[in-house]
């Protein structure tokens, strides 16, 4: 039996199909947020269906997770993002204690008890320090893709100290710098540093090894490096960390369909 996790972000929208009883995966794919959240995830989940030659009736159950879940209308359940990426990490890395989740508007830092349960969170949805929407605004600052924020980060000899909390400050504080004549990669690695510095504020002392990194930002080149200079502790990047809260989502509704097959027993 096959089930699916959808995973509705702020700015990408998620779907993983496993089998519900080996919790291999067995198709995912993503697509760009918008305003009509439900009609964007439901042509996505058919898309998905079509490719891999099933239909909406071979589906047992399916969960939908992340900031629009509530919007996703054909899912049976909805959960929190909190708990169906603690379920997708501690499937994909069973050992992992901490769970740093950097996307598009938020961050979120999760501990997770020896059963992968999560047992407490932080998480900063109120300011785009610490998130990528910071890099977003960074890169066209500096005229330059996202992708190669990273590359220029790896570059810098000295990283340009970023003080400011506040993405509207930090701006005004980098168009200083460029104007006192600091380079683009100093900057680039600054702000990484900047980031990496809100997520240890965050976490404050309590930071727990195995370390794992997932979300979109996770893709950005250095953003680990960046990460474990901060905390003072490795970091592991998840095996395609944008799709973590979808997998959870799946794991959850696979569990929740043989749950639900028991007790009809």
């Amino acid at each position: 039996m096959i089930c699916a996790g959808i995973d509705a972000g702020s700015r990408t929208i998620k779907v993983v199909l496993i089998n519900a009883e080996s919790k291999h995966i067995l198709a995912k794919d993503i697509t760009d947020q918008g305003i009509e959240q439900n009609k964007l995830a439901l042509e996505l989940f058919e898309k998905t269906l079509n490719e891999n030659g099933l239909k909406k009736q071979d589906i047992a159950f399916v969960v939908a997770t992340g900031y629009g879940r509530n919007a996703i209308d054909f899912a049976d359940t909805t959960i929190t993002e909190i708990t169906c990426h603690g379920a997708g990490v501690h499937h994909i890395v069973p050992d992992a204690m901490t769970i740093i989740d950097i996307g598009g508007q938020d961050s979120k830092l999760l501990r997770l008890d020896e059963k992968g349960k999560v047992r407490d969170f932080v998480m900063n949805d109120r300011c785009a320090a610490g998130t990528g929407r910071f890099l977003e605004i960074v890169a066209q600052r500096l005229d330059v893709e996202l992708d190669a924020i990273g590359e220029m980060a790896a570059k810098s000899k000295a990283p340009s100290p970023i003080s400011s909390m506040c993405v509207v400050f930090a701006e005004t504080e980098i168009t200083g710098l460029l104007a006192c004549g600091a380079s683009r990669n100093d900057i680039a690695a600054g702000v990484q540093a900047s980031i990496a510095t809100r997520i240890a504020g965050m976490a404050g002392r309590r930071v727990t090894p195995p370390i794992v990194f997932t979300g979109g930002v996770a893709l950005v080149p250095e953003m680990d490096k960046a990460l474990k200079s901060a905390l003072g502790h490795d970091v592991t990047i998840s095996p395609d960390p944008q799709i973590t809260g979808a997998l959870g989502a799946a794991i959850l509704a696979a569990r929740k369909y043989n749950e639900e097959n028991e007790e009809n027993k």
